[in-house]
């Protein structure tokens, strides 16, 4: 096999780099874009009533999402308390006690398979699950399709996070006569936490922004929710709602509504490379 010359070499090394460098700019001029309209759309929106008040009949001045904000934040609330801790310990007999075994494969190939899954099918299915057979939209289901979609984030990054750790962390521990479930609390998540719980924030980013599940299980109302178990308020059907509307007002809350989302994913999302950066 003939050996490439080193012109050639540097020919293509320059050339793969200014194609991902071309690509990074691409990628940046259209978050840069994004940002910008939302921001120059939606500022406009925010006022006392914006975050305060429930949403107006048509044609109606004034009101807010406040009623959607409440119930996402709901929702959202649910899905985590359900599906972080589920996520860790299946994260944590992945990485710590079943890591070689035929469960272990099967489990980490199934939590692949759903990352990959569209989240307007993990909506369906929970319609045909929860939906269907209570008879109704609400909010408990809406929280248990995004569960589903933020289990198998977390459990592959609690995962991933254990994996990080040193053996011999685990090896000291167990040496000085800690059984190995006070070896994987009391050393193991000590020094894996803060990869765990940037793990989490950005599975609740994940789901911050989903729609169409929430059409599936929570379906949406413009009045204040008065429990989970009826349809819910919530941002994203709102916005959908809102934008496609023939309405001004509802247009420039439905920009409003887009920034306040948009902000919150990327308060999320810095928080969580922060304390990655910290971790490490």
């Amino acid at each position: 096999m003939k050996a490439r010359s080193l012109r050639s070499r540097r020919l293509v090394d320059r050339a793969v780099k200014a194609l991902s460098v071309s690509s990074a700019l691409v990628g940046l001029v259209a978050l840069g874009w994004i940002l910008y309209e939302v921001v120059k759309r939606g500022i406009g929106a925010f006022n006392l009533d914006f975050f305060t008040k429930a949403a107006t009949p048509p044609g109606v001045s004034g009101g807010g999402i406040a009623n959607a904000l409440v119930g996402t934040l709901l929702m959202t609330g649910l899905a985590t308390i359900i599906a972080a801790p589920l996520g860790v310990l299946a994260g944590v007999f992945l990485a710590e006690f079943g890591r070689r075994s035929r469960l272990a494969a099967a489990a980490r190939f199934a939590s692949n398979a759903l990352i990959g899954v569209p989240s307007i099918i993990v909506g369906l299915f929970v319609y045909g699950l929860l939906v269907v057979t209570t008879g109704g939209f609400s909010g408990y289901a809406g929280a248990a399709a995004l569960a589903m979609i933020m289990l198998p984030i977390v459990a592959r990054t609690a995962e991933d996070m254990l994996n990080l750790v040193p053996d011999s962390l685990r090896e000291s521990a167990l040496a000085l006569g800690a059984p190995r479930w006070r070896t994987t609390l009391g050393v193991v998540f000590r020094a894996a936490k803060s990869g765990m719980l940037t793990g989490v924030l950005l599975a609740i980013a994940r789901i911050s922004g989903e729609t169409a599940p929430l059409l599936f299980t929570a379906l949406n109302s413009p009045y204040w929710s008065r429990s989970l178990a009826e349809p819910t308020p919530n941002l994203t059907v709102t916005i959908f709602n809102y934008a496609m509307s023939p309405y001004h007002e509802w247009q420039r809350m439905a920009w409003g509504a887009s920034l306040l989302i948009t902000a919150g994913v990327l308060v999320i999302t810095v928080s969580a490379r922060a304390l990655l950066r910290g971790n490490r």
